[in-house]
C-alpha cells in the first residue's frame, strides 16, 4: 500500500512538472512518458501512450483556455489548423499498425538540429509579431501545420510542439507567445484523436490518468501564467531549452540502438 501511495506521489510530480514545460512550449512528454515506463514496465507502450495523453491533454487545454483569456487568437487560422491536425493525428496514429515510427527518428533528429540552428542565432526571431497577411494563404497554411505535424504526433510525437510554435512564427509571422497559444490548440485536437483511437484499441490506466491529470492541470495553470507574466521572451528561451533537451535525448536513444 506505502509502494503504491509513493508510486501515485512520483507520478503526480512529474506531471505536476510536465504541465508546467507542456504549458510555456510542449514537451512535456519527455517528463511523464519515462516516469509512466518505469513505473509500469510490464504494460505494453499503446496502454502508457494512451495514459499520457489522457493526463496531458487536461493540462494542455486548461493553457489553452488561460492563454485565450489573455492572448488575443486568430481563430480564422487556428479553427482550421485545428481540424487538419485532429484528422492528421487520427491517420498518424492508424500507420503505426504499418510502419515503424522509430523509421523517422533520424530525420526528425535532423530537423530538430536545423530549427535550433535556425532559431539560435537570430535573437529578434519570435519576439515581435509580424502582421499576419490577409486572404487564404494564412489559412491554407494553417491548414498543411496542423495537417503533417497532427499527422506525426499520431504517428511519432516527439517535439510536436516545438515543430508547431517554429513553422507558426516562421511562416505566420506570430511571437512566441501567440505561437505557443496557438500550438496548445492544435495540441488538444491532436491528443483527442489520439485518446479516442487508444480507447477503443487497448485498455488505459484511468485511475492513473486521473491523478496525473490533476497534477498536470496544477502544473499548466502554473506554467500559463509564467509565460503570460514574462512574454515571448521568456516562451523563446523556454523553447530553446526544451530543443536542446530533445536533441540531447534523440542523440542519447540512437547511441544506444547502434550499441
Amino acid at each position: 500500500m506505502v509502494d503504491a501511495e509513493w508510486l501515485f506521489v512520483a507520478l503526480g510530480a512529474a506531471a505536476f512538472f510536465a504541465g508546467v514545460v507542456d504549458a510555456v512550449v510542449g514537451g512535456g512528454g519527455l517528463i511523464q512518458i519515462p516516469a509512466l515506463f518505469s513505473a509500469f514496465p510490464n504494460a505494453s507502450p499503446a496502454t502508457l501512450f494512451g495514459t499520457n495523453k489522457l493526463s496531458s491533454v487536461v493540462g494542455t487545454t486548461s493553457a489553452a483556455i488561460q492563454y485565450g483569456r489573455r492572448v488575443e487568437i486568430p481563430w480564422r487560422v487556428t479553427l482550421p489548423g485545428a481540424l487538419a491536425a485532429f484528422v492528421g493525428s487520427w491517420f498518424g496514429a492508424r500507420t503505426v499498425a504499418y510502419l515503424s515510427p522509430e523509421l523517422l527518428r533520424p530525420l526528425v533528429l535532423g530537423l530538430l538540429i536545423v530549427v535550433a540552428i535556425y532559431t539560435f542565432p537570430r535573437k529578434d526571431f519570435g519576439t515581435g509579431g509580424k502582421v499576419m497577411p490577409a486572404g487564404h494563404r494564412p489559412v491554407a497554411l494553417a491548414l498543411l501545420i496542423g495537417a503533417v505535424v497532427g499527422f506525426y504526433d499520431g504517428f511519432f510525437g516527439p517535439g510536436t510542439g516545438s515543430f508547431l510554435i517554429f513553422l507558426f512564427v516562421r511562416f505566420l509571422g506570430m511571437d512566441f507567445l501567440r505561437a505557443s497559444v496557438n500550438a496548445k490548440i492544435l495540441n488538444v485536437a491532436t491528443n483527442v484523436a489520439a485518446i479516442a483511437l487508444f480507447a477503443s484499441t487497448v485498455e488505459l490506466l484511468w485511475q492513473v490518468a486521473g491523478v496525473m491529470a490533476v497534477c498536470n492541470l496544477s502544473g499548466a495553470l502554473v506554467g500559463s501564467r509564467l509565460a503570460l507574466r514574462h512574454g515571448a521572451g521568456f516562451v523563446r528561451r523556454m523553447f530553446l531549452g526544451v530543443l536542446c533537451v530533445l536533441i540531447g535525448k534523440m542523440v542519447y536513444d540512437l547511441v544506444l540502438r547502434l550499441h
